[in-house]
């Protein structure tokens, strides 16, 4: 049960028919695990705390400077030189102490990153490097975690869900090959609209929400894309891999297909 100040905080959500008190309880009670606190972290993290998530995890083993300000909303000038997650932890809780949140302070991988995959409900890749991104879809297959991944530099975006515990969905090694290799772009070299990193990291949040709250239809299945210089979006539809190393033979047993998480 909510108590009257939880009923008030989250009262538009449970004004909306398909969230209602049900679906908002389903969202206390979710733990989300966000790999990256920096443009596409600090905007999905805020809103998942916003709207009541119980539990985020947030890793990121960065501290910030002052080239961060212009897109990473969780971060102030007085957090310079500070740990990000940490930096983004005290943001979160400021806006709704509510919430559980746990910084991790170090880049994970291996065990430790199995591990708080298999410990979340849904996970979001918000990194800025393919070798974390294929680490993170590995565990997410292996462990069936929706995984919801964006991406952003110069003015184009992208947004997918990866949710491999429906029957013949793909993962991200299904559109990105791990070994066809990327000329891999960093916003430190290339640039990033300040607003676009905020657009897909809200989208992040909001793709994340449903699949809490088992509502909607989701991006499984398919990659969104923005060019935010004619703010134009582009649906395109992600087949599995037949062959693909990572998926291959993950399908749930006929008839648990999931609605929700």
């Amino acid at each position: 049960m909510m108590e009257d100040t939880q009923l008030l905080r989250y009262s538009r959500h449970i004004l909306l028919n398909e969230i209602g008190v049900e679906g908002q309880t389903l969202i206390r009670k979710a733990h989300v695990l966000i790999i990256g606190a920096g443009g596409l972290g600090s905007p999905a993290a805020l809103y998942l705390a916003a709207s009541g998530v119980g539990h985020i995890t947030l890793c990121d083993g960065d501290v910030a400077d002052l080239t961060n300000l212009q897109r990473q909303i969780a971060l102030r000038t007085c957090d310079i030189d500070h740990n990000k997650a940490e930096a983004t932890r005290s943001a979160l809780l400021s806006i709704n102490p509510e919430v559980v949140v746990h910084a991790v302070t170090h880049r994970v991988e291996g065990d430790e990153l199995k591990a708080l995959v298999a410990n979340a409900d849904v996970v979001l890749d918000c990194s800025d490097n393919f070798d974390t991104r294929h680490n993170v879809n590995r565990a997410c297959v292996a462990h069936r975690k929706p995984l919801v991944s964006g991406a952003a530099i110069r003015f184009d975006g992208q947004i997918a869900v990866f949710d491999t515990r429906r029957e013949g969905a793909p993962c991200y090694h299904c559109l990105f090959p791990e070994e066809a290799g990327s000329d891999e772009l960093r916003c430190a070299l290339t640039g990033v609209f300040s607003p676009l990193v905020g657009i897909v990291g809200a989208t992040q949040a909001a793709e994340t929400l449903k699949l809490l709250a088992g509502i909607g239809q989701t991006l499984a299945g398919r990659l969104l894309l923005l060019n935010a210089l004619t703010m134009e979006w582009q649906s395109i539809r992600v087949p599995r891999d037949p062959h693909c190393p990572v998926c291959k033979g993950s399908d749930p047993p006929r008839g648990q297909t999931p609605g929700g998480v």
